[in-house]
């Protein structure tokens, strides 16, 4: 029953933009035969060979350094031992030049071997080149707002996906991690919430091609532990990634126009490079552990409360009747004097994650490559032998004609995932199951169920959870140069990802006392998933170099096409447990879910960049996009950008001071937008229900038909200033942006009589992120043996609701307030426990005499963070390096009282409600104790969701911290690094529960980790 639009044919703008571009290619070439390659003959008997090696001020070889002769495009590239020959004339000059050195220039003199030593650069802004997508760009001639993370940070870090090596270290954006079960996923915000009622999660491309981050995983079947949050970038292994780039603004952004309204995330993986062939071994083992326990009730404590609780219900006198015993176990039949710290027992265990990794690389002038494999087997805390394995490989291919016009690079990496885990978290039960509670096992080694009074946690282990995944990403980038400055290049991409997982709930796993049998219990979810992608851009890239100007022009055109598949379908009632796996087993099979998609777009896009006097210069970027997910008439939207930058430290007067070594303006001004609502919104659309009326499958109506709904846009506005002082050995950048993003693509929910639960539009409401970002990095010490540099990150973000016509009569009215932020949460307004009735009481702001659901609900406070950043440090002595970072985070969050504020419920809660009201004239915080049998109307449930349950979060962490030694005075070629690595050590907080940045019961916080590892190379 699904339709698709039919977009204008894709070779459309392809055809126009050779069209428009053909005469270029037409051109007719003079004066040189081309197949004469320049230079033949010129020299050549005056040219001598000269050879030498090249070393750090340590001594230490220096691999990858570039040699040219001269002024001129001829050289070479040292090998790792940094050795190095060329030929060149007696009387010339050779020019030295390596990232992160100073560039060294050295008169031949008819010399024939030349040993150099490169001493380390304090500024490299010119040489620090930024990956800007289909561009690329000094740091120091940039416009746009890109911050970086390089794979010399990364590989500091213990972690097995890159969005958690990213987390404190990029200015505007904000990572949480969602759980510490390996596999989880990842909350990413590149400069606050955009969208009423969409995802925040920026583009994501690798290697060029668009990798999307929406887990295929599913909630019927995954449960408690993942949430259906399987994070598709776990795929990458972060050893494999030489750099990461976030593009912000609207200069870097809107080049990828529609997609890139929530920020744009650029992921190169490492390749190959020239030199003799290199082997790579890295080994590492972690040991994890929870990094916080919370303080709860001993068993005294609980049954003290527990039993004031039942008294004050009016129950008392039965806590004397062994007839009662069934009703509260906890206090009259199991052992009162028994113990049990749960919170050690279920999530105390020892995580181990043991990685290992090999790589070959190298190659001529001509052709690099690089071939890398890893395996990774991780563990969790929890009772049983869960775990995640992972195996990928990466390989990629350089070459480039003699030539140098032709150029292919091959870029593959392919990852197989199988996590292994209890359907449920065990957390919440750590919280909450009463410190008196029974033995796991009983004497003979079986799940106990203390006469079937208790659900036994171990007994979950009976359920299985598996998943299993694979992905393919695949990029060929195919260039030739016509010209010296024209040049025509083509990138062809594909990524395949492929998710199957399945959970059993076996009768088992329930307490006997239910009579469940595997007939009538007995189930088996399955999910099969799979999402492929091809990506198709030709481009043309000229440039051009005047006495006072640079021209940089760039245009192309894209050719992507998705399709996704998933199908859900659970079997219920088996023979017995043994069957489980088999559907076909089943008494009955329902399908959950039948759903298939197709996602075509295709676009044309442009850069123009302009350089004056190497001083002042103009970028401007647009895109004409089309989708297939907005009805006719709807489907293309325009996006572009401008940006300015004013490099004021060349201006005469400045030039050359020895104070303020660089100084750039600049600002930007653009729109992207985003069409991130899921494939045919705007059609009838209907789903398999899994059910079925007289042998008939029903079809149950989905989606409702709306072609009038359009692009989502987002106007970016920023402006910047960028200091360097001291010959850069101080680096001060600043920015001031807003955001505002309107035309909200929105579902509306519908009454259930209409037959759908929504309806997609666009609502006139803008949202609006604003803030102040600022950079700092510092070279503090630098000798020849020590070296001690800092970096600073800091971002004070504000988000808003501008605008949202019919906020009032929407069904919104209760989650969002004009002037206040996305992030808000409407509470009571908690007024103390009253001390004659020792009851909650609260403030009733309609004044009724009651308190209700909504209109009492008036509090407004902000969970959105109100600043964050961090701050590393880097100290280096001969072969020994430290490296340490904090990150720091401002904020609100809900605290114990949200998870119980009522003492003397069944389940343990935190010793915070010790503190409760006894008697009339108590002044206490916490209301009287009840057993829950009271009929009175329960105020603790207003108290968990009232602003007393609301307290500061805000925390400082040791987010990771590493040594490294370099073994010295080993052969030359060998190399060998041995170090200790530690994760999360460290938390300053005055937040009371697991942990501030992830304020939860149910799910596992993030693990304290520390590894130990060993890498050798030769």
């Amino acid at each position: 029953m699904k339709k698709h639009p039919t977009l204008n044919n894709p070779l459309t703008l392809m055809l126009i933009g050779y069209a428009l571009l053909s005469p270029l290619f037409c051109h007719k070439v003079e004066g040189r035969a081309t197949n004469t390659p320049p230079n033949v003959g010129y020299g050549e008997a005056q040219q001598s060979t000269i050879s030498g090696t090249i070393t750090d001020v340590n001594g230490l070889p220096l691999g990858g350094v570039t040699i040219l002769v001269g002024q001129t495009d001829d050289g070479t590239i040292s090998t790792m031992d940094g050795t190095y020959s060329i030929a060149a004339e007696p009387d010339g000059e050779l020019l030295f030049s390596a990232i992160g050195f100073e560039t060294l220039t050295i008169a031949i003199n008819g010399k024939q071997v030349i040993n150099v030593t490169l001493q380390e650069a304090i500024t490299q802004l010119d040489e620090v080149i930024l990956n800007a997508g289909y561009y690329t760009v000094t740091e120091k001639e940039r416009t746009g707002n890109i911050a970086t993370i390089k794979a010399k940070t990364m590989e500091k870090q213990p972690v097995s996906n890159p969005l958690s090596a990213m987390q404190g270290r990029l200015s505007g954006v904000d990572i949480v991690q969602n759980t510490g079960v390996p596999g989880g996923g990842f909350d990413v915000e590149i400069r606050g919430r955009n969208f009423i009622d969409g995802a925040s999660d920026p583009f994501y491309i690798v290697d060029g091609v668009p990798f999307s981050s929406q887990s295929l995983g599913s909630s019927n079947v995954s449960g408690q532990i993942l949430g259906g949050n399987i994070s598709p970038l776990n795929a990458l292994n972060p050893n494999d990634i030489e750099s990461i780039e976030v593009l912000k603004d609207a200069d870097a952004t809107a080049i990828y126009g529609s997609r890139a309204a929530n920020g744009v995330v650029l992921i190169t993986t490492k390749k190959g490079k020239t030199g003799k062939t290199r082997f790579d071994a890295h080994f590492s083992t972690s040991l994890g552990s929870v990094s916080n326990f919370i303080e709860l009730l001993n068993t005294e404590q609980y049954l003290e409360i527990r039993r004031e609780g039942i008294e004050n219900d009016g129950f008392g006198e039965f806590l004397e009747d062994p007839s009662f015993d069934f009703v509260w176990p906890d206090v009259k039949s199991w052992d009162n004097d028994r113990q049990t710290d749960w919170q050690k027992k279920l999530i105390g265990g020892t995580a181990y994650r043991n990685n290992a990794q090999v790589s070959v690389s190298g190659g001529g002038s001509n052709t690099q490559f690089l071939v890398s494999g890893a395996y990774n087997k991780e563990t969790t805390v929890f009772l049983g032998d869960a775990n995640y394995k992972k195996a990928t490989l990466h390989s990629n291919l350089n070459h480039s004609s003699t030539d140098k016009r032709f150029k292919l690079n091959l870029s593959t990496s392919l990852t197989n995932e199988r996590n292994m885990l209890p359907r449920t978290d065990f957390t919440n039960r750590a919280y909450t199951l009463e410190p008196n509670a029974p033995e796991l096992l009983d004497d003979e080694g079986n799940i106990n169920w203390e006469n079937n009074t208790w659900d036994n946690p171990l007994a979950s282990l009976e359920e299985q959870f598996g998943v299993t995944t694979n992905t393919l990403i695949t990029n060929a980038l195919v260039s030739y140069k016509i010209r010296p400055n024209l040049e025509i290049k083509t990138s062809l991409g594909f990524n395949s990802y492929r998710l199957d997982s399945y959970r059993t709930l076996p009768s088992s796993a329930r307490n006997p006392s239910l009579g469940l049998t595997p007939q009538n219990y007995a189930s088996l979810t399955t999910n099969g998933s799979k999402r492929n992608s091809w990506i198709v851009e030709p481009q043309l890239h000229w440039k051009n170099q005047w006495n006072w100007m640079k021209m940089d022009f760039l245009i192309g055109t894209t050719f992507q096409e998705e399709n996704t598949e998933q199908f859900i379908q659970r079997g219920t009632g088996f023979p017995n447990d043994e069957l489980l796996q088999n559907l076909t087993a089943a008494n009955t099979l329902e399908v959950l879910q039948d759903s298939d998609s197709e996602y075509k777009y295709n676009a044309l896009f442009g850069r123009l960049n302009l350089k004056f006097w190497d001083k002042y210069i103009l970028n401007l970027t647009g895109r004409r996009d089309g989708s297939s997910r907005f009805g006719p008439g709807k489907q293309f939207g325009n996006f572009g950008a401008i940006g300015l930058a004013w490099l004021f430290s060349e201006e005469n007067g400045l030039k050359g001071s020895s104070i303020l070594s660089y100084g750039k303006l600049r600002g930007s001004f653009g729109a992207t937008g985003s069409d991130n609502i899921g494939d045919y919104r705007f059609l009838d659309t209907y789903n398999i229900t899994g059910f079925d009326y007289n042998g008939t499958i029903i079809l149950e109506p989905t989606g409702i038909f709306n072609p009038l709904f359009g692009w989502e846009a987002n106007k970016k506005l920023e402006a910047a200033l960028e200091l360097g002082f001291f010959k850069d050995r101080l680096l001060i950048n600043t920015s001031w942006y807003r955001n505002r993003s309107s035309n909200q693509l929105i579902g509306i929910p519908l009454a259930a009589t209409t037959g759908f639960p929504e309806l997609t539009g666009n609502f006139d409401a803008t949202v609006e992120n604003s803030g102040f970002e600022v950079d700092i990095r510092t070279v503090n010490f630098k000798a020849k043996n020590f070296t001690w540099s800092t970096t600073l990150n800091l971002t004070v973000p504000r988000n808003r609701l501008v605008a949202f016509d019919g906020l009032e009569s929407s069904t919104f009215a209760n989650r969002f307030i004009i002037g206040e932020p996305l992030t808000i949460v409407r509470l009571y307004n908690a007024l103390g426990v009253n001390e004659e009735t020792g009851i909650y009481e609260f403030e009733d702001y309609n004044g009724d005499g009651t308190i209700s659901s909504l209109e009492d609900r008036q509090w407004v406070e902000d969970f959105g963070p109100r600043l964050f950043g961090g701050l590393g440090n880097s100290i280096s002595y001969r072969n020994l390096t430290l490296n340490f970072f904090l990150q720091f985070k401002k904020q609100l969050a809900f605290n114990e009282l949200r998870f119980g504020a009522t003492p003397g419920f069944r389940g343990n809660s935190s010793t915070l409600l010790l503190d409760r009201w006894q008697q009339p004239g108590d002044e206490s915080p916490i209301q009287r104790a009840s057993g829950g049998l009271a009929f009175e109307e329960d105020t603790g449930s207003f108290q968990e969701s009232s602003n007393a349950a609301v307290s500061d979060a805000s925390f400082i962490r040791l987010r990771d911290i590493s040594i490294n030694y370099k073994v010295p005075d080993l052969k030359i070629g060998l190399d060998l690094n041995v170090y200790v690595q530690g994760q999360n050590l460290l938390t300053f907080t005055n937040y009371r529960g697991p942990d501030p940045e992830q304020p939860s019961n149910t799910t596992l916080p993030q693990l304290r980790q520390i590894t130990l590892g060993i890498q050798l190379g030769f």
